[in-house]
């Protein structure tokens, strides 16, 4: 079975929250606060550099998860670094599944790591490695863990929303078992659970555009009013605010 195209699934496991995130006791709880702090102010090398020092599952989760926000958001398209910084973002977050396969965290992270290096390849290249279907069992295997855990709602809404836009839900359906119906529950739970998160909101938002930009083009409008007016917590939020604002404005021209 061929991959489908997935340069243009957008997946948004980077929503994971630090609450969510377990902690040692300790100097590793202390280094983890200060990785933390660094994210927080968006400093997301510094907080990648700490956080990967921990030999935590949650350490290498967050290394995994500043490290890949670094090289997508932060650096040009054309820097050199960025492929292999995203690389290695997959690597800190496999480390994370190695040391602890029952964190749930650790495994979305894996899937968003892996779906922010599709985005920046080919889609041969995307396909030859089995991206899209590597990411869909590391989130299935996290919501197993934790079925309430919104990035991983979030991050299999958009699969299937995505594979029903790129390809028609006959072909989407027939070939990879997307489904429209299975996008919309996961979304609408995703949403159900974190109504007030700026992710969430722009992530429901995009992936019902992809389903059918004129059936739900009211509600993705309203999606995107209210990630734009909910406050940035941080650093990483204020870039999900400025994509929010630029996808809103596209609605309205």
């Amino acid at each position: 079975m061929r991959s489908p195209p997935i340069r243009c699934l957008a997946f948004v496991a980077f929503a994971v929250t630090f609450d969510c995130l377990p902690m040692a006791p300790g100097a590793a709880a202390a280094s983890f606060e200060e990785a933390r702090s660094a994210f927080t102010e968006g400093k997301f090398e510094e907080a990648a550099r700490i956080a990967e020092t921990l030999d935590t599952s949650s350490g290498q989760a967050l290394a995994a998860r500043a490290l890949a926000i670094h090289a997508y958001y932060i650096l040009e398209e054309d820097d050199d670094t960025r492929e292999p910084l995203l690389l290695r973002s997959i690597g800190l977050a496999k480390r994370a599944v190695e040391i602890d396969p029952d964190n749930a965290d650790a495994h979305i992270m894996l899937a968003a790591t892996l779906g922010r290096h599709a985005q920046v390849i080919s889609s041969l290249e995307a396909s030859n490695r089995g991206y899209a279907e590597k990411i869909r069992e590391a989130a299935e295997t996290a919501l197993g863990i934790d079925p309430d855990l919104v990035p991983a709602l979030l991050t299999l809404g958009r699969w299937h929303s995505e594979l029903i836009g790129v390809m028609g839900s006959f072909l989407a359906r027939t070939l990879y078992g997307a489904r429209e119906e299975e996008a919309l529950a996961f979304l609408e739970r995703a949403f159900e659970l974190a109504p007030e998160s700026k992710d969430v909101a722009l992530e429901y938002a995009l992936g019902l555009l992809m389903l059918d930009d004129d059936e739900y083009r009211d509600k993705a409008h309203d999606l995107l009013i209210l990630a734009v007016g909910i406050p940035s917590g941080d650093a990483y939020e204020a870039i999900i605010h400025a994509e929010a604002a630029r996808h809103l404005e596209g609605l309205e021209d």
